[in-house]
Formats: structure tokens, sequence, C-alpha cells
């Protein structure tokens, strides 16, 4: 039972960050190098939300890091690409916020604190267009090495989907998977081999998992380790739960934690960080199109506190433009122990020559080889939830789908699992998914005459840079992204879309500050990561465009509360 003195015990803050996602970690790393008494309160035992399972790319446009790696971005360009995506959608004051203190954001946490990032050489914007890059705008964060923490704190850090994690608990990078599927073909490949699995079986002996962490799971610790040498307190199992106002002012916050209820005031204001809508039933059910709504990748911890706390204060809710969410295309089955494995299918399989999907009709609906978030807003479109993408026996075994890798050494697992659906004839395969089976055969035929050609006249597919980038350089066709779909056994696998971030959510203005309903900033309410609504208004530009305005917004937030950002945009 909770006592009286925690229930009415008070507190008092320079800034309170409930969240610790990357936005809030970095508004709360921030705002301490920025001299500010400030609290980090998160309502699980862990860091990270759905960054920490995430691929941790961040798009930041003109940073100094593309001019380090010699393919210099400019901000102009970035902004004559999203006039061009985002077009008359709105949000045009928040995006150039975004694009004026990306560079600074980037460098100060480069300068001052363990968050580092290299830009990618060669990693596309996701749309072709003015001022779309290929490289440099797309950052990833270094690898870290776990035993930098202490180890109660690596313990802190939310492990990525085990979906993804190798032998029980290893990380790996995309490129070097191929070594670790082929130790034996080269020298390099063993060696390497060698290196990643020896240090995995070293670290198991002292850590519940491998110490070396990479994509978003690294940049989590990073942010981290730096907030621990920056010596900010953080609430762990300590969530949101209202917001206190005081003549039109929020001052400060009631969580509820360990010990029951505390509130605590803050000066300069609250920042809701909590991860966005994700699994707001109310929400969900309100916005989200049927056949998407049950499915998320974010914890399910996640339930759309900062959202409820600020509406119920008279904050406005933004329905997130063109989606409320950015999607992903997920397979899944259900394990022994009861538990769903999920696996999104994000550059590794729906690109490569020789795999189309279809809906219930058996007709192809969407270009396969598009981002994501496109892939799966061609299913809401179309009603294609779920899907089916489609291969045969050549394409297993080269590329693999899924969870099922290349050499398709997991094949008869995953078909015991009902994880992917086998038949001999396209035919029986139609059958086995429901789909008509002229219908499926007149879709094998016109695809492999678009393979033959090199062009697909129906969706386009291989014919932007990101199709090609994702698609298949050796393959022996004209096209990279197109294939012949040959003899059988044949293979199905069901698609449905899974939100991995928020777009609606608090309208905001350039400084973070929550709009109320009459569109004024509710005095000393911050919103930033998924609980602020998209800039990007339901559309997904390239790699990592959650990440980056969750980062940039996380400084803006902190600079501002501290009184380092005082006009428009254009004072960044």
């Amino acid at each position: 039972m909770r006592s009286e003195q925690n229930q009415n015990r008070v507190e008092e803050v320079d800034l309170l960050v409930c969240g610790a996602g990357a936005g809030g970690m970095t508004a709360a790393l921030i705002a301490a190098l920025e001299g500010l008494d400030v609290v980090l309160a998160e309502k699980t035992a862990q860091v990270g939300g759905t960054t920490a399972t995430s691929g941790g790319t961040t798009w930041v446009p003109g940073t100094h890091l593309s001019e380090l790696a010699g393919v210099a971005d400019k901000v102009e360009d970035a902004r004559a690409f999203l006039e061009s995506v985002v077009a008359n959608r709105g949000g045009a004051r928040l995006r150039e916020a975004f694009l004026a203190s990306g560079r600074a954001a980037i460098e100060e946490l480069d300068r001052k604190t363990d968050v580092k990032f290299a830009a990618a050489l060669a990693h596309p914007d996701y749309l072709d267009g003015p001022g779309a890059a290929y490289g440099g705008r797309a950052l990833a964060p270094l690898t870290f090495d776990g035993r930098l923490l202490s180890r109660p704190d690596f313990d802190r850090v939310r492990p990525p989907r085990r979906e993804f994690l190798g032998l029980g608990g290893m990380m790996v990078g995309r490129n070097e998977l191929g070594a670790l599927l082929s130790p034996f073909s080269s020298v390099a490949n063993l060696r390497s081999t060698l290196e990643i699995v020896g240090r995995y079986a070293l670290d198991r002996l002292r850590y519940r998992r491998g110490t070396r962490l990479l994509m978003g799971n690294a940049l989590v610790a990073r942010l981290l380790h730096s907030l621990r040498r920056a010596n900010v307190p953080i609430l762990f199992e300590t969530g949101v739960k209202e917001l206190i106002v005081e003549q039109g002012r929020v001052i400060g916050a009631v969580l509820d934690g360990p010990d029951g209820e505390r509130r605590i005031r803050a000066r300069k204001g609250v920042v809701l960080a909590t991860g966005g809508v994700c699994w707001n039933r109310r929400i969900r059910d309100r916005l989200f199109p049927a056949g998407a709504r049950d499915y998320a990748l974010g914890p399910e911890t996640n339930t759309g506190d900062g959202a409820d706390v600020a509406t119920a204060v008279g904050a406005r809710f933004d329905d997130g433009g063109d989606s409320p969410a950015l999607w992903m295309p997920c397979s899944s089955y259900r394990r022994a122990d009861g538990t769903l494995a999920v696996w999104p299918h994000i550059i590794l399989d729906r690109a490569k020559p020789g795999l189309f999907a279809v809906d219930k009709n058996g007709r192809r609906f969407v270009n396969e080889a598009n981002s994501y978030h496109d892939f799966a807003m061609g299913q809401i479109a179309s009603g294609a939830i779920p899907a089916h993408l489609v291969c045969d026996a050549a394409f297993m075994r080269r590329y693999g789908m899924g969870m099922i890798l290349p050499g398709a050494g997991n094949l008869k697992a995953m078909l015991k699992a009902g994880y992917v659906i086998e038949a001999k004839s396209l035919a029986a395969l139609a059958s086995k998914i429901g789909c008509d089976a002229k219908a499926l055969g007149e879709t094998v035929d016109a695809y492999n005459r678009a393979a033959a050609s090199g062009v697909d006249e129906a969706f386009g597919r291989g014919a932007t840079v990101v199709n090609r980038f994702n698609g298949d350089g050796q393959a022996r066709a004209p096209n990279p992204c197109l294939g012949p779909v040959g003899a059988g056994p044949y293979y199905a696998m069901a698609v449905r879309p899974a939100d991995l971030a928020s777009s609606a959510g608090l309208a905001g203005d350039e400084f973070g500050r929550v709009l109320g309903d009459d569109g004024e900033p509710i005095p000393g309410l911050y919103a930033c990561g998924n609980d602020l609504a998209s800039i990007f208004r339901g559309t997904y530009p390239g790699p990592g465009t959650t990440l980056g305005p969750a980062i940039v917004f996380g400084w803006r937030v902190a600079k501002h509360a501290a009184g380092k950002l005082k006009d428009v945009a254009a004072a960044a």
C-alpha cells in the first residue's frame, strides 16, 4: 500500500524528461550539458524504447560527418528534397527548424559526449526527387563496447528483438552476415567469424548477452553512458501519470514509481518523450486503418502516456497527415513458448529478383522494392492485409525470406512452425493461401515477362535509386530487382503492416513546445521523439527519418529550456 508520505513528497528540478528513448535521452543529456538540473523518468526498467530495437540509422542532413566521409551533404539539397516529398502537407516551419539545427546538434553530441555516428557512404533516400542523397545524409551509430558500462547499466539497455540475435544473444551487422553464413569460403570470412563469435563466447561467461553493441542498441548505450558521465539521475519504473498545471502553465508532473506516486516540480518545464501512440488502444481504434491495429514494433509498455496526459490539459493532438503511423511489413509465427516472433521485412528480401507480393486475389498490388513504409502503405491502400510474398526454391536458397536466412538451413523448422507455406505447384500454392489459381498463374507470367525485358510496366520496380540499391547488383538480369520465377517448389509468406513509429502525435512548434487547442504553446510543456507529431506528415523520406528528428528536437527542446533558442529556426 502506498504511504501518504510518498504520495505527498515534492521534489523540484529545472527540467523533467519523461521517457528514455533517443529523443528523451538527448533532451536530458543536452539539458545537463547546459547546466540545468534535470531528471529523466523512464516507465520501464530499461532505457531505449523502440530506438534500442531499431537499426539506429539517423537521418540528419548537412552534418560535418558527411564532409569527413567525403560525401558532403547540403542542407539546401535536403530542403528541396523535402519540399518535393512532403509538398503542401504542412509542417514547413518545424522542418526548417530541423534543417537549421541538425548540424549543430550532431556536432555537439560528437564533440561533448560519447554519442558518435559515421555518415554512410551509400545509404540512399527512399524516394527519388530533387535534392535526394545517395550517401552522407544517413548516419550510423558507431559500434559500442557494452563493457564500458557498469554491469547493472548494461542490463538496463533494452536488448534487440530476439529474432535479430544470433546464438541467443549476439548482434551482427548487415555487412557481416555473409561471412557468418559462409565462414569457410575465404580466409577473410573465417577470420571475421572467429573474431565475432569468439568475442561473443567470452562475453557469455560474464554477461547475459553479447557486449558488442551495434545499430540502435549502440546508440542507446552511448546515450546512457553519456548520461551517466553527466550525472543525470534516471528514475526507472517511473511513468508519468498526470501533469501539474498552475495558472495555465505546466509546472511539473505526478509520476507513478516503485514507491508510489511522487510529485516533481519543474522550473523550466516537462518534456514528454514516452514513445508515441504505439499500443494506445483508444487512439489506434480511432485513427489506424482496419487490419493494422493489432501489430506494433514498439514495446508493449508504450501506451501513449504522453498523449493522454497532455490532451488532458488541453493539448492538441495531430492525426499525422497522410498516415497516423510509419509502417513495416512483418511476418510472424508463434514460438513453442507461446511468444510471437516478428520479422520486419526491411531490405533483405523484397527488392531481390524473383520475389513478388500478391493480394487476396493473387494479383500484384505494389512495387515490392519500395521502402518498407511505402510497401505497407500499398497494402493498406489496396486492402492487401495480409499480403503474401511469393518465391521459388532457387530464390529461397539464394536469398532466404524473412527469418529464413540465405541457404535455407532452417526451412524445415519454419515450415513446421507454419511460418512459411510450401507447395509443389503454383496452383497448389494458390489453394493454400486462398487466392485464385488462374490469377496467380497470370501474375507469374506477367512478372516473368517483366523480368525478361527488365521493365516493370505495372509498378516500376527497379526504376528508383533505392530499388536498385536494395536489389542484387550481381544478378544476371537487366534489372537488379527483377528475376524469373522458375521451377517449384514454391513458397508464400504472409506479411502485415506493423507500425514502427508514430506519425500522429502532439502538435508542437519549432522549439518542441506543445500547442494547445487554440494553437498557442502551452507554457512549460515540451514533446519530442514519437510523442511529437511527425514533421514529415506521414511520409517517409529516407533511412532514419524518425530518429533524426527525435534527436534534433530533443536538442532543440533542451536548448530552448536553457534559454539558448529564443528566436525562430534561424537562431539555431
